[in-house]
Formats: C-alpha cells, structure tokens, sequence
C-alpha cells in the first residue's frame, strides 16, 4: 500500500481538495438525521415548538407563572417580554431563549401538571388568593415547590420540556393563535433545509467523483509513460528478468488495477473514516446512552475482515503472477500460430491455454468466494444492531428518557457508521491485488539499469569516421558460468567490409550486439574512432550505427514510417533510394499505395524476404557511419543478394560495413573475413586465403561451394 500512497502523494493537491469535499459531503449526509429527528420531535409531537418560551402569552397566564418563580426570577422573565397590542405579552426580539427557557420550564410544568387534574384550576386559584391574601409568601411557596420538585427529579429534561411545551401550545390555542400554521411552517423550513443539504450533497458527489475520475486517469497516464520510457531503456538483460509478458501485464492490467483502486481510494475508503468519526460525534450528541452498540458493531466487524483477509490476501498476492503467465501462453500461441499449425499441436495448446486458464479461474473462484462472506456478515451485523438499538432504545422512550427522533437519528447514525466499514470492508477485496499490482510496476520502475552512460561522456572528441576495433574483447551473459565470446580482437576500417562467420551458436549475434551496446563487455574494450564506446553516450553511439538484426522488425503503419523510421531528417528522395538499393521498389511499386500500403504489426502481412529488405531500406536511409548486417540476407534469392550487394558497396564505399553470414556467397568479395567458432576467432583473411589456411572455413565452403568454385579461389591465392 506505500507504493499507492506513494502515487497520491503526486497528486496531493487534488487529494487535499477531495477532502475538503468530503467534509462538506459527511457534514450534509449527517445533517439529514438531525432534520429528521427534529421534524419528529418538534415538528410532529411538539406543533412546531422548540422549546418552552412561549412568542406570545396572556397577561394572566403570565401571572400564574410568575407565581412560582422567586421575585428576582419573575423580574428577569417579565423584562424579556413588552405589551402588545391586543393586550398579550410578546417576546422581545433581544430576549436570551436560553435563560427564559430555564426560567419557565418548571413554572409551566407545574401549571399544566395541575391544570389537567380535575382539582387543578381550583387549586391554581386559592394559591393565588392566599399569596394576594398575605396569608401565603412567595418564598413559602417556591420552598413547597422545591419539595414537591423531588418527585420531578425521577423524571428527565426530556419530559419536563415536553410537558413544557405541551403548555406553551395549549397557551397558543387560548389566546386564538393557529398552532397548525405553526406546525406547518416548521416542517416546510426544515424540509426546505433538508433538500438543500441533499443538493449540496449531490453537487459535492458529482465534483468528487469527477475529480477522482481526473487523478485516477492522470496517475494511469503518467505511470504508463513511466513505464514505457523505463522499458525503452532496458537492456537484454533486464528485458529476460520480467519477461515480455510479464511486462505487458504490468503496463495494462497492473495499471488498471491501481487506477480502479485509486477511485475507490478517493471516493469511498477516504470518506469512510470522515464519515465513521462525524458519526460518532453525532452519536454522542443524541445522547440515548447506546454508544456502546456502535462499539459492539464495530468489534464484530473488524474481526470479520481480519480472517476474511487472513484467508483471502496470499491468494491475492500470486493472482497477477497468474495473469502473467496467462498471457504468456496467449502470447506463444498467437505469435506462434503457423508452426502450431504445421505440427498439428492445436489440442496441446488448447491443454496448455486451458490449464493457465484453469489455475486462474481456481484463485479468482476461491477469493470470489472468501470475499462473498463479507456482505452477508455486513448485514447481519447492520440488521441485527438495529433490532439491539429498537429493543434497548424502546425501553428508554417508554421511560421517558429518549425521544422517538432521538431514537430513529440514532438508528441513522449507527447505521452510517456500520456502512462506513462496510465501504472499508467492500474496497478491501480490491486491495491486496491492486496493492500486489501497484508493487509489480514499482519493481520496474525501480529496477537500475545495467548500461548507463558515463558521467562524463566523450561525444565531442568522437570524429565520425566510424573506424570499429575490438580489443581482446570477452563477454558472459549475466549469471553464466562460462565466457560466450573469449579474446575478440580485430579491426573494420572505413570503406571496407568486414564479414563474420561460423557455426550456428558460435556468438555472431552476440558479437554485433556489442557494438550498439546492448550489452557490456565483461573485459576488453569496444572502440570507435579510438575512443571507448561505454564513453560514448548511447544515444550518440547509436546515431551512428545502422544495425539490421536477424529477424527483421517492422512496426504497424505504412512502409514510409517504417523506412522513415530513424527519425524526420530523412527526405522523400532519400527513402526511394535507400528502397532501390534494398532492392524493395520491385513490389514497393507493385502496390497501389506504393510508399503509403499499410504494414500490420510484425509486418505479417509481407513476406520474409521483402520484410528484410524494408529492414535492410530502414538501415540505409538513416545514413550512418557503422552498417551492421546480422545475417540480413538469408530470406533473398542469389540474384536479389547480388543486386543488393552491388548496390549497396556504392552506397556505403565511405562506411564501415559489418555483415554477418550463413552464406559464403554474400561475403566472399569482403574485404575482411572473420572465422568465429566457440566465441573465438579462428581465421581472418580474405575468402582464398581462409580456403587456403582456415579448415573450419573450408569445412563451411565444402558444405556450399563445388571443388571447381572452391579450386578456383586457391588458385587465385596461389
């Protein structure tokens, strides 16, 4: 997981700002209970009244309640209201509510308690007759209520603002007030609040989601990029270390997993916790003494997905190895389609395709149905702690202690921390493998790359005449035990060609690919114009080089992208000539589009030998100093070898020409002829003198040559 937040911390301004709008999101989404719980309990059970401060109030009733309030209290409570003018008491607009609620919550208690026993008015009346009488004093009075006020003590502040309110409404409907339109204009305010909450909500999702969409797709785009420019610089070496397959895996499912991750990351595992903490707070306030519900959900849930993960997660982590080799089978047998064919090995395949397949569906099926145990465990947690908070919370609206709103906002707020876990709990299948895919593309972009450049390259002092020598050269493959080229020592000058042959597996390739530098030598030097080429930097020593390799590599487009594929520089003129040196204008010419006929991936669409000749074409036009042909002539007839060598001396009579070979007849005119067998030089000259001196070359002539070709080239020696 370090590695995705290792991602987000590239984007951490978008992140910051998609807090920020889940903030605004949890704190609309938890308002919506509170508006809830106080339509119920003001808007419905209480006619739209908030609290016991009655707006307006008879002057009668005003005295009786002052009745029951010490002189400096009744004082207090009568300087908050002024006359009206149809003879009531009005609230004054800069009234404290809150002290003149606890003012007169007792008072209206009191009165309305005796007002609805069937003695009540009688009893009101004689108190006020005896305090008027002097035969009773108010702080008499107040210290009788005090000791009735131990019975109030068994009830709570829930009820005595109940009853409280219950006078204030009674109140309304004496003095002819509409406590309907009260009620009603309650609910349309708190309903008008909760759809603005909603639609503050909505926009805030919609901008959410939007701008997790934007970094989800930005971190994909520049992780691709990221990919592809470390895969572009890879060597051999580090190509074999993940394998093709593996890497394409890691540029397209991997990057996918973590992008659907991030989405997830940003819209539901970062709103969570927000939305679990507002929560609790929210539970809290209620103050229906159930937290410990939430607590108990909580327990149960996270022991849940600790074993649904303990179980699931090493499944999780071998999935995307899986994937790879997956791909890798489809792979083989897409490019491999003809000889599958040609030796009849479609069932084989079918096996081996089937068995990958098989591996994988089994991990997917088993995490599928680990993970399957989550939601069912989810809603049996949800449902069941809502029947608990019912039960429990029921006996305290009997008791009088919680009100049905409270009870119903807390039901919602409990549910919404339990949903919190559950988006926690849904987004942790999703995880262990985005998080495995996540450490797969960090593994390639943190591998260190095996040829650099030097610090201090030495591209200025290179003159371009392209003259090539290997100095007691040797190499081994990484890993090996033994040398693949021992003490490789020649030199190719400008304006001559030097040929290499030998046996199959005697190190030719490897030999060449020495020269662009896609590996290192293990000891000796590689050196052009006399100066190292590891001091060289690789894109300067390449510039130089015009390397056609053994199979001949187009890419998808058209055949002038491909000849103009070194880069912009090359003309129109330019890619016809280097295409009638490579001897490719014959079918070039042949197709209606000539330069502009499309090349499908591979070029499969052509055949071999006008593929090597497109690759020989791309070559020439680069025009570079160094030509190296890895046995680029193999697919071309005797005549289109000729031709094209003929060609070709003209073209490149001031560049230094390595050429590669199976045939001695496409390099018996070079100039300089090296005969390599167990990754060592074992002849050097021209083709007479190696018939003359070299058995292993005269070995290879025997095998291609008559005795009348082979007797005439010694005489010419001789």
């Amino acid at each position: 997981m370090k590695n995705i937040f290792r991602l987000l911390g590239k984007v951490k301004q978008y992140v910051l700002l998609i807090i920020l709008l889940l903030i605004v999101q949890a704190y609309c989404d938890l308002a919506l209970p509170s508006y809830t719980s106080d339509i119920l309990n003001v808007g419905l059970q209480q006619n739209g009244i908030e609290d016991a401060v009655p707006e307006r109030i008879s002057q009668e009733s005003f005295q009786t309640l002052m009745m029951f309030m010490d002189d400096e209290d009744a004082k207090a409570a009568a300087s908050a209201y002024e006359w009206s003018d149809d003879g009531n008491l009005t609230l004054k607009d800069d009234a404290d509510r809150q002290t003149l609620n606890d003012l007169l919550l007792i008072p209206e208690s009191l009165v309305y308690q005796m007002s609805n026993r069937e003695d009540g008015i009688e009893i009101l009346d004689q108190i006020k007759a005896a305090l008027d009488a002097g035969m009773l004093t108010k702080e008499e009075l107040i210290s009788q209520i005090n000791e009735e006020m131990e019975h109030y003590e068994e009830l709570s502040d829930i009820y005595l603002s109940q009853v409280a309110v219950a006078y204030v409404s009674g109140e309304y409907e004496r003095i002819g007030m509409d406590v309907e339109k009260i009620r009603n204009s309650y609910l349309i305010k708190e309903g008008i609040l909760m759809l603005l909450m909603a639609l503050i909500m909505m926009v805030v999702a919609v901008c959410t989601g939007w701008i997790a969409a934007v970094v989800s797709a930005r971190v994909g785009r520049d992780l691709r990029e990221q990919l592809y420019e470390k895969v572009l610089s890879f060597t051999s070496a580090e190509i074999e270390q993940f394998s093709t397959a593996s890497l394409i895996t890691r540029c397209t499912n991997d990057i996918q997993q973590v992008q659907m991750l991030i989405v997830m990351l940003l819209r539901m595992v970062t709103y969570a916790p927000i939305l679990a903490i507002a929560g609790v707070v929210k539970v809290i306030q209620t103050g229906a003494g159930l937290s410990w519900t939430i607590v108990l959900a909580v327990i149960v849930i996270a022991i849940a997905i600790s074993i649904l993960m303990a179980v699931a997660l090493p499944k999780f982590q071998i999935m995307q190895l899986l994937v790879d080799k997956l791909n890798l089978v489809s792979r083989e047998m897409l490019t491999g389609i003809m000889p599958i064919r040609a030796f009849g090995r479609q069932q084989y395949e079918e096996q081996r395709f089937e068995a990958a397949n098989k591996d994988l569906f089994s991990t997917q099926l088993f995490t599928n149905r680990t993970m399957t145990f989550m939601m069912p465990v989810m809603m049996f947690v949800m449902n069941g702690i809502s029947v608990l908070i019912v039960w429990v919370g029921g006996k305290g609206v009997d008791a009088g202690t919680v009100q049905v709103g409270d009870l119903t906002a807390f039901i919602t707020y409990s549910m919404v921390i339990i949903m919190s876990f559950l988006m926690i709990s849904m987004i942790s299948i999703m995880l262990p493998r985005a998080g495995v895919a996540a450490d797969r593309i960090m593994e390639v972009l943190g591998t260190e790359i095996s040829l650099k450049d030097a610090q201090s390259v030495s591209d200025d002092a290179v003159s371009g005449k392209g003259e090539l020598e290997f100095a007691d050269v040797s190499f081994a493959y990484n890993g090996a035990d033994e040398n693949v080229l021992e003490h490789i020592s020649f030199r190719a000058e400008p304006g001559q060609t030097t040929a290499i042959i030998g046996s199959t597996g005697c190190g030719k390739t490897t030999l060449v690919n020495l020269i662009p530098r896609f590996y290192d030598v293990s000891s000796g030097s590689v050196r052009i114009d006399n100066i190292d080429i590891r001091q060289i930097s690789q894109e300067k020593l390449r510039s130089m080089i015009g390397l056609v390799p053994q199979k001949g590599m187009l890419f998808s487009g058209t055949i002038e992208s491909n000849l103009k594929y070194a880069g912009d520089f090359i003309t129109d003129d330019e890619m016809q000539s280097a295409a009638e040196i490579a001897q490719a204008m014959e079918f070039i010419q042949d197709k209606p589009e000539r330069f502009g006929a499309v090349i499908a991936q591979e070029g499969s669409n052509v055949s071999g030998g006008q593929r090597q000749r497109l690759s020989i074409a791309r070559a020439i036009a680069k025009h570079p100093k160094i030509y190296v042909f890895d046995d680029s002539f193999s697919a071309l007839d005797y005549k289109t070898d000729a031709n094209l060598r003929k060609a070709l001396a003209e073209r490149t009579k001031d560049a230094t020409v390595l050429i590669v070979a199976q045939r001695i007849a496409t390099i018996m005119n070079a100039d300089q002829i090296l005969v390599m067998d167990e990754g060592r030089i074992v002849g050097r000259g021209t083709h007479g003198e190696l018939l003359r001196d070299c058995d292993v070359y005269l070995e290879i002539a025997k095998g291609q040559l008559s005795e009348a070709e082979i007797e005439q080239a010694l005489k010419g020696v001789c």
